[in-house]
C-alpha cells in the first residue's frame, strides 16, 4: 500500500498559525492535501498533529489522524522524529489488515507546491529503479550557491561560509551565479521514500535524513516550505500557475 503521511503542529514560533493560514482562500496545509487526493498511485492519506483544527481539515479530505505525541510537538522537535512516529503507527494499522507499506509520501502542513502528478511521477520513478531510496521534490536555486554562503566571524566580518578552495582554484572562480552549475536544493514539496529509509534513519544523508543514501530528484521551480510570513507571495505565484482559476 502507498501511504501519505502530512505532519504539522499546532505551536510555530517565526509564523504562528502557519499551517491553517489562508492562502488564496484555502488553508496552507490543504494544497498538499488536494495534492495527495489527486494523486492516483496513494492509497491513503494519514495526518500527525496535535492540533484540533488541523486534523478537522484532514479529516475532510478523508484522512486518518495519528494523534502526535507531546514530546514531537515543540520547536526542539525534529520532522525527521515525526514522519518516523507517524511511519510506526500506520505500519502497525496496517499489519492488524494484512497489509503492508510500499512506500511513504512524506507531506507537511507548510510545503503548499506540490501536485498530484508529481507525486504519481515519483512513484513510477521508485517502481520502475529498485535501488533508488527516495524521489523527492527539488527547486533550482543557483542564486544561494554555498560559493556566495557567508559567516559573520569572530571579527564581526563577513567570511566564506565554506572555504574557496573546496570549489577549486579560487582564482578561477567568479560572481556569475551560475558558473558553479545548477544548485538544487530540496524543496519539502514531497518526499517518496522506502520503509527502510524511515526504520534505519541513522543511514540517511544529513539535513534530511529520511530521504536515504540514493535519492532522485524530481524536478520542479519556486518550491519553498513556509517558514515567514514574507514567503507567502513566492507560493501564491506557484499556486496561481497550477492552479486553474487562479491566475489574475
Amino acid at each position: 500500500m502507498i501511504v501519505a503521511l502530512l505532519i504539522g503542529r499546532e505551536g510555530s514560533q517565526g509564523f504562528p498559525g502557519k499551517n491553517i493560514h489562508p492562502v488564496l482562500g484555502k488553508a496552507l496545509m490543504e494544497y498538499p492535501l488536494i495534492a495527495a487526493k489527486e494523486a492516483k498511485t496513494i492509497d491513503r492519506i494519514y495526518v500527525s498533529t496535535d492540533s484540533e483544527k488541523i486534523k478537522e481539515i484532514g479529516r475532510r479530505y478523508g484522512a486518518r489522524i495519528i494523534n502526535r505525541p507531546e514530546e514531537l510537538c515543540n520547536s526542539a522537535a525534529l520532522g525527521e522524529n515525526a514522519f518516523v512516529h507517524g511511519y510506526r503507527e500506520i505500519k502497525k494499522e496496517l499489519e492488524r489488515e494484512g497489509e503492508s507499506v510500499e512506500l511513504m509520501v512524506l507531506l507537511m502542513c507548510n510545503s503548499p507546491t506540490i501536485l498530484g502528478q508529481t507525486i504519481d511521477e515519483g512513484v513510477g520513478v521508485l517502481r520502475a529503479n529498485r535501488d533508488f531510496d527516495s524521489a523527492v521534490t527539488v527547486s533550482r536555486y543557483n542564486m544561494w550557491s554555498p560559493l556566495r554562503a557567508r559567516k559573520i566571524g569572530p571579527d564581526g566580518l563577513l567570511h566564506p561560509f565554506v572555504p574557496f578552495e573546496v570549489f577549486g582554484d579560487p582564482k578561477t572562480l567568479n560572481c556569475d551565479r551560475d558558473s558553479q552549475g545548477d544548485v538544487w536544493f530540496a524543496d519539502m514539496g514531497v518526499s517518496i521514500v522506502r520503509p527502510q529509509c524511515l526504520e534505519h534513519m541513522e543511514d540517511g544523508i544529513l539535513p534530511q535524513k529520511w530521504m536515504g543514501q540514493k535519492i532522485y530528484p524530481l524536478k520542479q521551480w519556486g518550491g519553498c516550505d513556509i517558514d515567514y510570513q514574507w514567503q507567502l507571495p513566492q507560493v501564491e505565484y506557484w499556486i496561481r500557475e497550477y492552479t486553474p482559476g487562479k491566475k489574475e
